[in-house]
């Protein structure tokens, strides 16, 4: 939860303002990620490897690659899971990594809003 915490701490946002936890599908079942969904009162949403390695992200990596078949799980978890929203999503925070050892990592997303536009009437 300190990552999660942190990660959101650092853009000015709280705990309130999550959603939903994401991840890749592999990982559904990982206590930890269970246990912070449940904390956060949020769904988590998993998603095919396949899924998230067409998302385009800043920083793929091939720890992921290797380990569950994407170059992003964390940073393309959370793009696919804010772009269900009303429009594109944006990247907040890029990935980040929690201590040594521990070996998570979370990202921030959020999906974009675009403006209404109000006609002026002859």
């Amino acid at each position: 939860m300190t990552l999660i915490a942190d990660s959101l701490a650092s853009v000015s946002l709280t705990p309130d303002a999550v959603t939903a936890l994401a991840t890749v599908d592999t990982k559904a079942a990982e206590p930890g990620l269970a246990e912070a969904a449940r904390r956060l009162g949020v769904p988590l949403l998993t998603y095919p490897a396949a899924v998230l390695a067409a998302v385009s992200v800043p920083h793929p990596s091939r720890a992921p690659l290797a380990a569950a078949g994407t170059p992003s799980v964390a940073e393309a978890a959370a793009l696919t899971a804010a772009g269900g929203g009303p429009g594109p999503a944006e990247l907040v925070v890029a990935k980040r990594k929690s201590l040594p050892g521990a070996r998570a990592t979370c990202a921030v997303a959020r999906a974009r809003t675009t403006p209404h536009r109000t006609e002026e009437r002859p």
